[in-house]
């Protein structure tokens, strides 16, 4: 949160995300230009990895800009919007024009701060050090001082002085001089995503105020088929160029999707958890069938529902208590297990937003009933993936049902910082032999994978074959209640 004493306004910062996280997605706004806010109110709603949280305005006043369109990344301590002080006219000041108001107003909310733009010459760039190198790049100059040369040198100097008609343009003639018509810099975000495409942003027509590129021009363009073909480089021969048939299978049958937001944030930990873990596969077949007149004998006796999953979490957690080395984590840096004293369940759970693990913190202490409860309101969240990031950390033990996508088994990844997680898959019918005799019955697989540097492997079979006698002959549970 800063200041500008010359303009009377203040930028809200996106405030540290905690938890390590360094970047949200912006969802969106719930002010525009112009409105009035007052201190504490909610202004933008923005996702992180974790969760999808509302943010207050700290302060009061009028919005004079905003910094960010939905759908970009922001980082932890950029501005996100501008707002002028109670008594503060949009505009007035010395600043105005070539302080933060005349910047803002350019880039029309589709820049983020430190890129593309420069500063207000009230400012030192030390103290937007995030905007790296592109806050001193020629295009931030000439942006914020008209007067200065073009950053983008003229090609064709003497073109005026033969009739176009006579001498038509090359394609790549043509796309040069396009380039030479300098646009209002777009954000990273959207450049990189018109360069993924082979789309120059600078050559677009910008529907945003002042003439920006927004995300919204990158995909109108990219979906009426402007692809690589439409952006033919300097030197580049036109043949190669413009192939119909390369350019057409390019863009109707490739879709590019940034790696952003909680995709990266699992994609980095599966990845550091395969790099990182020697881990190891268990798996056993397992009758189930006890488990479920169980279930059916509970509700009619209690009136009440009781979900699969939450009985077998009240196995799983009976296990943890048993082997307690299963319920650990492994601090690299001091180069320590810790074996933890609580049991922190975690639920692996596809939600629209992607693959999240919910917690139930304490479950070690819960009754079934409660700890029933506690899943059944942790599933119900799933659908919506809006989980408090409280509810998303401090997890000691992974259980992770894939048998509701229909498949059997599995090698799952483990959660990091976590040395194990169980795996249930789906209940079929099944031949089994019971007493001497084939019969059918119903059976699902368990596969346990577990980390060797937290324990060799006695106790994540002897764990895995508790909860599985748990699963076949529930009654077994009694003596460990």
């Amino acid at each position: 949160m800063s200041a500008d004493v010359n303009t009377g306004t203040r930028e809200f910062i996106l405030p540290d995300l905690g938890e390590g996280l360094t970047e949200a997605e912006l969802i969106s706004w719930k002010v525009e230009i112009g409105d009035e806010v007052h201190v504490d109110q909610m202004v933008v709603e923005v996702e992180s990895a974790k969760s999808v949280v509302e943010l207050p305005c700290p302060y009061a006043g009028q919005v004079v800009s905003l910094h960010a369109n939905a759908g970009d990344t922001v980082s932890a301590g950029q501005a996100l919007l501008t707002v002028a002080e109670a008594g503060v006219e949009a505009g007035a000041g010395p600043g105005a024009g070539t302080g933060a108001e005349s910047a803002d107003s350019e880039s029309g909310g589709a820049n983020l701060i430190g890129y593309g733009t420069s500063e207000p010459k009230t400012r030192s760039a030390k103290k937007r050090s995030f905007g790296g190198k592109h806050a001193a790049t020629p295009v931030a100059t000439s942006t914020a001082a008209p007067t200065a040369a073009p950053a983008v040198p003229t090609v064709i100097p003497d073109a005026p002085s033969q009739p176009p008609a006579e001498t038509p343009a090359s394609p790549s003639s043509s796309s040069t001089t396009a380039n030479d018509r300098v646009s209002p810099v777009s954000s990273p975000l959207v450049r990189k995503l018109a360069k993924d495409h082979g789309i120059s942003a600078k050559s677009l027509p910008g529907t945003g105020p002042g003439g920006v590129v927004t995300r919204a021009d990158v995909m109108a363009a990219i979906e009426s088929g402007a692809g690589a073909a439409a952006h033919v480089p300097a030197g580049t021969s036109p043949a190669k160029a413009s192939s119909p048939a390369a350019s057409s299978d390019q863009s109707d049958r490739d879709t590019r999707t940034p790696i952003t937001g909680l995709r990266k944030v699992v994609s980095e930990r599966l990845t550091k958890s395969r790099q990182e873990i020697p881990e190891a596969t268990i798996w056993l077949d397992v009758d189930a069938t006890e488990l479920l007149a169980t279930k059916k004998a509970l509700e009619a006796r209690t009136g009440e529902k009781y979900s699969l999953l939450s009985l077998v979490a009240r196995f799983v957690v009976a296990g943890l208590k048993k082997y307690p080395i299963i319920n650990s984590s492994i601090d690299t840096a001091a180069g320590e297990i810790v074996t933890h004293g609580d049991i922190n369940l975690g639920l692996a759970a596809q939600t629209p937003r992607g693959l999240m693990v919910p917690v139930v913190h304490g479950a070690g202490e819960l009754s079934l009933r409660q700890l029933r409860d506690s899943v059944s309101g942790t599933v119900g969240k799933a659908a919506s993936g809006k989980f408090d990031p409280s509810e998303l950390t401090g997890g000691t033990f992974t259980l992770n049902n894939y048998g509701v996508f229909g498949v059997d088994g599995s090698a799952p990844i483990i959660n990091l910082p976590e040395v194990a997680m169980l795996g249930l898959g789906r209940i079929k019918d099944r031949p089994w032999v019971v007493d001497g005799e084939l019969t059918v019955r119903k059976v699902m697989y368990l596969s346990f994978v577990f980390d060797h540097r937290a324990c060799d492997g006695q106790e994540p079979s002897e764990f895995l074959t508790f909860v599985a006698d748990c699963i076949e002959n529930p009654i077994s549970l009694l003596p460990e209640l």
